[in-house]
């Protein structure tokens, strides 16, 4: 079933789009109630008038990624900077709606607190807010000024220098190296992983009698190629092609080849598409392993400021 692209909004507009469906039926869960406003067909005016969000149902738009959202935002017209998203968290976990930026770094997301919904659309389209701002000030959970802890290692926000081709389709995990001035740090991160077979991969066909549970090697197609030199976490989502589940896109960056343990740069795909966590390299496999059978959230490995990783103890 092919995915249909989104409708242009009217001027004033914001799409607030549903892509959790039950037998065909869009389902909201509570949001709509919470997120109050009065009602006008298909539109919610928020903020005294200021906001208008559309509602937009279509089920083959179940289950879309936040990161996937640009690559079906219609050409030739003007494009709004932002799509609210009702998805699987906002239904069945009572997080709050998913913006995706669609402007500075298109495919990165932020939730925001239902009810200030109106208030935080207000001040974005207004200018009074930036999404990196929103990014910046976001806890572990991906929620602006949610009381979960702030990150150790803060999104970063810097705006790209450039644009990136898509990256390699997979249902594994990806391991794209971004940094190119240090051969043999790269190298030896390669034999850590146990070493790239003659298709591109490490960690595949592990030995399973030899594996350590606590160090659950990582099974990642490897890209190495310059066209990926300096790309940005908040750019990786809406580089991951639409339709394949990715486990994860742990970057190999500059801190890779500068600090103890080899840390990689994860992204998140999908409850906050562009977040990050750092971890050593010997981690990730353990993190690609969990969220892979659902076991482990993308935020149960994200390092909380002030506190030791549950790694570390």
């Amino acid at each position: 079933m092919s995915i249909p692209g989104l409708p242009q909004p009217a001027p004033g507009e914001a799409l607030l789009v549903c892509t959790c469906y039950e037998d065909g039926k869009a389902l909201w869960g509570g949001l709509l109630n919470e997120i109050g406003g009065r009602r006008e067909g298909d539109v919610l005016v928020l903020a005294g008038g200021q906001v208008r969000l559309r509602l937009t149902e279509d089920r083959r738009w179940d289950d879309l990624h936040g990161g996937n959202v640009p690559a079906f935002v219609p050409s030739g017209g003007l494009v709004p900077p932002v799509v609210v998203l009702a998805d699987i968290p906002v239904v069945y976990g009572g997080d709050g709606p998913l913006l995706v930026d669609l402007a500075a770094i298109p495919g990165r997301g932020v939730r925001v607190p239902s009810a200030r919904l109106g208030e935080i659309l207000t001040a974005l389209l207004g200018g009074a807010l930036a999404f990196g701002d929103l990014v910046r000030d976001m806890d572990k959970y991906g929620m602006y000024q949610g009381d979960g802890g702030r990150p150790a290692f803060p999104t970063p926000t810097t705006p790209p220098r450039r644009s990136f081709s898509a990256l390699p389709s997979t249902a594994a995990a990806l391991l794209v190296r971004t940094s190119f001035d240090n051969e043999d740090g790269w190298r030896a991160l390669l034999d850590e992983l146990g070493g790239a077979d003659e298709e591109g991969w490490v960690g595949a066909d592990p030995d399973t009698d030899e594996i350590d549970v606590e160090n659950y090697p990582l099974e990642a197609l490897v890209v190495d190629d310059r066209a990926f030199e300096d790309l940005l976490p908040g750019q990786v989502p809406a580089l991951t092609p639409p339709g394949e589940h990715t486990t994860l896109v742990a970057l190999a960056d500059a801190r890779t080849f500068a600090e103890p343990g080899r840390p990689l740069t994860v992204v998140d795909l999908y409850d906050t598409p562009g977040q990050t966590a750092v971890l050593p390299c010997s981690m990730v496999g353990s993190m690609a392993c969990n969220l892979e059978i659902g076991n482990m959230d993308f935020h149960d490995f994200i390092a909380e400021e002030g506190m030791e990783p549950w790694w570390e103890r």
